[in-house]
């Protein structure tokens, strides 16, 4: 039997690229599908992340225009991880596998061959991989390569240069609902789901339209959350570095209780400024890392919904 797949497409703002994007997608699935890879009941899935232009109007057209296309829409912006999390959630119990694309048309289209054919020889899970950061600049190309290094030095399992792409079956993702936390890095959070995995190496392009959706700013703030939702070793650093300077300290202690004794003691006002300075910032550092793995406690013990459903175009079908 053929498995069913469903691409799984986050859009916020969207409206320029989409119209671009979404015949490539849906020849994508009848190539597929006439290849024999893949079910004739396989879909677009469209997940509007709360845009404000007119993008979730396009893609309740395009379902209207053709059946293989479908949407679901969130009540306000979540995220681009919670979109993604919510397309999967809401295919896993539609299809057999997914397939997690942006709307932008930077990732090689093409490369879901290969991540189809992996599945059907046994893989359960296929990163879709960078093969070379050509196309980037030199700060962000240093700065992404830089922040997987870091995360895996970190004790968090991600896989070098993947970002969103991927395949993942049906069963995966059965698993993976298992997952409950609020604070979520989708790509350091599916290899601890385990299964039979592999890699598909592909080429990024130029955005084809529109502008990129992640700046510096947001992308400093994935990777803090990647690295504070998926490992404690920031903490184990702070405890590390405070033992180190504790023992600096009681050795400063001990040299000046003996300057003292020798009468050999002068008054300064530098020093004093010097070491102020220097343990309050200290201090000030350790309390904001701190301080980020108790907001996240905070909002996991809320236990608030990751996503909230308020139109599919499905159901518009069957009100009609």
């Amino acid at each position: 039997m053929k498995p069913i797949l469903y691409i799984v497409i986050p859009c916020y703002n969207e409206e320029k690229v989409l119209p671009i994007t979404a015949p490539m997608f849906l020849k994508k699935i009848t190539d597929l599908s006439a290849a024999g890879k893949i079910s004739d009941d396989s879909r677009v899935l469209f997940v509007n992340d709360g845009s404000k232009d007119s993008t979730w109007n396009i893609i309740r057209d395009l379902s209207r225009e053709n059946p293989h296309y479908i949407g679901i829409c969130q009540s306000r912006n979540r995220g681009h991880q919670n979109a993604v999390l919510a397309g999967l959630m809401e295919a896993k119990d539609r299809c057999d596998i997914t397939i997690s694309i942006d709307c932008d048309g930077q990732d090689d289209i093409n490369a879901m061959d290969d991540m189809v054919d992996a599945y059907l020889d046994g893989c359960e899970v296929v990163y879709g991989v960078r093969s070379k950061r050509d196309t980037d600049t030199f700060f962000k190309r240093f700065t992404a390569e830089g922040f997987y290094k870091l995360m895996n030095w970190m004790g968090a399992e991600v896989v070098f240069n993947h970002a969103d792409y991927r395949l993942i079956s049906s069963r995966v993702l059965q698993e993976f609902a298992n997952f409950k936390e609020v604070n979520i890095f989708l790509r350091g959070m599916v290899p601890l789901v385990g299964f039979k995995s592999t890699s598909v190496y592909y080429e990024r392009a130029e955005r084809l339209a529109g502008e990129s959706h992640y700046p510096l700013k947001k992308m400093l703030a994935l990777a803090f959350d990647g690295i504070t939702s998926l490992s404690v070793k920031p903490i184990r650093l702070i405890t590390g570095f405070g033992c180190m300077v504790s023992l600096l300290s009681f050795i400063a202690v001990i040299w000046a209780l003996i300057r003292q004794f020798m009468g050999a003691t002068v008054s300064g006002w530098a020093s004093t400024i010097c070491i102020i300075c220097f343990m309050g910032g200290v201090q000030l550092v350790c309390l904001g890392v701190i301080g980020e793995y108790i907001g996240k406690i905070y909002m996991e013990t809320k236990h608030r919904p990751r996503y909230i459903i308020s139109e599919r175009t499905w159901e518009e079908e069957s009100e009609a």
